[in-house]
């Protein structure tokens, strides 16, 4: 059976913060469009500041805790509670797992979808990150059922956070500053689902690669 290291592998979180900080100029483009276009900028300084707090040493569980709580206790607007959020309850499920499982990581990503919903009051279809991370948990899940390897499971993961994040174009926000925008936010991608994407997808490439070196 497939299963994750967590003491000592700080490095997947180090690889999703290296991704954000390499894409934040997109994301406020994105933002741009239907929001303040700083989206981007909030997400690179929070990021980054966790990655000066976040040892190579650190366990996986350690570097989600600590980049939950940097973007809650010291970035402001609405990202820093909500992605804080989401890497909290990612990381209170995975504190208790060594190895990593695959059941394991599908409890983790259950908690951190429950705790967005219940942050934002968010629902599949308001155009929001939930739109990302809620069809990745669902096309996990859906893989485990069928007796997929960890590995597989993490592939559909990643392909159904694309999907959500594709589908946000199409949508018209319900929640956040895009709102007031009504009809006119069709058409663009959601900024946070983007970001979701980005960060769910080299968070399952980071675990894959792993993962097949262990082979």
């Amino acid at each position: 059976m497939e299963t994750l290291r967590n003491q000592g592998n700080a490095g997947i979180v180090l690889q999703v913060i290296d991704a954000i900080h390499e894409q934040a100029s997109y994301l406020s483009e994105i933002d741009g469009a239907t929001g303040d276009g700083d989206h981007g900028i909030n997400m690179n300084k929070g990021f980054m500041m966790a990655k000066e707090r976040i040892e190579p040493s650190d366990s996986f569980a350690e570097a989600l805790k600590i980049l939950g709580r940097t973007l809650v206790m010291d970035i402001g607007g609405s990202m820093g509670p909500i992605y804080g959020t989401m890497f909290s309850k990612l990381s209170r499920v995975l504190k208790k797992a060594e190895p990593i499982t695959k059941e394991a990581f599908l409890e983790a990503l259950e908690n951190a979808v429950q705790g967005l919903m219940d942050l934002a009051g968010a629902k599949v279809g308001d155009k929001t990150l939930v739109d990302t991370i809620y069809p990745a948990c669902q096309a996990y899940q859906a893989a485990m059922k069928q007796d997929a390897e960890f590995s597989q499971c993490l592939r559909e993961m990643a392909k159904g956070a694309e999907a959500g994040k594709e589908s946000t174009k199409d949508l018209v926000a319900k929640i956040g500053r895009a709102a007031r925008l009504g009809e006119r936010s069709r058409g663009h991608l959601d900024a946070g689902a983007t970001s979701c994407w980005i960060i769910l997808t080299t968070m399952a490439n980071a675990m894959l690669a792993q993962l097949q070196s262990q082979e």
